[in-house]
């Protein structure tokens, strides 16, 4: 059995994405990543210009990382996106990618638009809390 319990809010719309809280009992260790970045084997940002690509890049990166630790996206308690755009169509680019490797693990997300993010050309990042 999971130590992540995902909780729904009764007293709060149950059409959003994602659960509103998480709850991790009996858990032996937590699990902080780093923001993952949309960096290939060799450091460099990949999908230049492209949202979608970028996130399909970044999650591959946050499961590599979580595997390292010894955790994956099931044990993910919250996680926090990041998108360097104003324009609400590309979080939800993001989103949608992000949401699809979750699956039915719908863990409590933030989604942020910023101005910039830390290398030149990225523009989408994934941090996350685990539990093991």
């Amino acid at each position: 059995m999971s130590p992540v319990e995902l909780v729904r809010a009764p007293a709060l719309a149950d059409e959003v994405p994602y659960a509103y809280a998480a709850v991790a009992r009996d858990a032996r260790a937590l699990v902080f990543t780093a923001g993952a970045c949309p960096l290939d084997e060799h450091g460099s940002v990949v999908a230049v210009g492209d949202v979608t690509g970028q996130a399909e890049q970044v999650m591959v990166n946050l499961r590599a990382a979580l595997a390292a630790a010894g955790a994956g996206l099931t044990d993910v308690v919250k996680s926090t996106v990041y998108v360097a755009s104003h324009d609400r169509a590309d979080l939800v680019a993001a989103w949608d990618v992000v949401r699809r490797h979750f699956g039915e693990h719908d863990a409590p997300s933030t989604l942020l638009g910023v101005a910039v993010l830390g290398y030149p050309d990225q523009l989408v990042e994934v941090e996350a809390v685990a539990v093991l």
